[in-house]
């Protein structure tokens, strides 16, 4: 997607190619736990927490990956990064209409909260999701757009060089193209 958005982007698991980065997209697709353990395991955390906070870096978290950034999630017992502060929670059954399935898969309007340089030209936007969890953060003002699914919830976060979105811009169509495309060249 950012290809055809027309920037360069590379696929990369090490240290080099990392260390040359000047963005970083942290992608997540599975368990909470597992993708942790996978990060912590590559070795990678190290140079890109000195990316994000020396270099101040974007970092862009994409499901699994926002929720990454949080301090902890429902769905397992690993701690999260913790850069953002929050958690990730789980949808509330309790709290939705009996069609509303778990995981939410399908696409979804969203609603700005604030500017941003990453949904830059994206006020009225569908969004493809594919998700069981969500993340709620601490500070308000780390929220920048929301959409409901039963309820409203979080759905992008900005904090400095930090952002992350709990949809799948790369399965977004036009939308997801011009949110990736934001991230070269605003953020």
């Amino acid at each position: 997607m950012f290809k055809k958005s027309g920037h360069d982007a590379i696929i990369g698991n090490d240290l080099k190619t990392v260390e040359l980065s000047s963005k970083i997209v942290l992608p997540g697709m599975g368990a909470f736990d597992n993708c942790m353990n996978k990060l912590h395991e590559s070795g990678l955390l190290p140079v890109i927490e000195k990316k994000v906070f020396g270099e101040k870096v974007p970092i862009l978290g994409i499901c699994v990956g926002l929720q990454m950034l949080m301090q902890n999630s429902e769905e397992g017992n690993c701690a999260g990064l913790g850069w953002i502060n929050g958690k990730t929670i789980r949808f509330n059954k309790n709290k939705m209409p009996v069609e509303n399935k778990i995981p939410n898969m399908g696409w979804i309007d969203t609603q700005l909260k604030k500017e941003s340089k990453l949904f830059y030209g994206l006020q009225d936007s569908r969004f493809y999701f594919a998700h069981s969890y969500h993340v709620v953060p601490e500070i308000i003002a780390d929220i920048v757009s929301t959409a409901v699914y039963g309820y409203e919830f979080v759905s992008g976060i900005e904090h400095d060089n930090i952002s992350g979105v709990q949809f799948h811009p790369e399965k977004s169509h036009r939308f997801g193209m011009q949110l990736l495309k934001n991230f070269a060249e605003k953020c």
